[in-house]
């Protein structure tokens, strides 16, 4: 049973390696919010549905106060490929060992095509500056869930 993260509660601290190899930690954010999403694998098209639509929404959601972060289980190398096929303008995080995922109860086990599978559950988190969780949506929609998001953090009317 995967646990999952409320709000109000810390958001679980980590570091992992960005599409160049740089590490990236959450902490070192702290003081800004932070619109983090977990998705199943570069370069599909669900995926990049979503990514794209968080390129397209990065501009006001950092005039927000928000930085926005990717998670996935591939490695730098596709995740650098990935960001520079779809002019992506924000970090793509690899957490291959899915700790990450664990920790913001973003792995466990769903349907794929009716059949019961255990792997990434597409989910975001907006995170405070204050480093709590401030809206934790579990098992999203590629397509229309970053306008959800907008909404939630004041961007556009509800």
């Amino acid at each position: 049973m995967t646990t999952r993260l409320e709000p109000g509660s810390p958001a679980p601290d980590f570091t992992l390696v960005d599409q160049d190899d740089r590490p990236v930690s959450l902490g070192s954010l702290r003081g800004q919010g932070v619109v983090l999403f977990f998705y199943p694998e570069a370069m599909t098209p669900g995926c990049t549905t979503e990514a794209c639509d968080f390129r397209d929404s990065l501009a006001p959601l950092q005039a927000a106060g928000y930085a926005v972060l990717g998670i996935s289980r591939d490695e730098p190398a596709k995740l650098r490929r990935f960001r520079e096929r779809d002019s992506l303008t924000f970090d793509l995080l690899s957490d291959p060992d899915h700790a990450v995922h664990d920790a913001y109860g973003a792995w466990g086990e769903k349907l794929n095509y009716g059949k019961k599978v255990t792997g990434v559950l597409r989910s975001t988190f907006v995170i405070g500056a204050d480093g709590r969780i401030e809206h934790a949506l579990y098992n999203v929609k590629a397509t229309g869930h970053v306008a959800r998001v907008r909404k939630l953090v004041g961007l556009d009317a509800a």
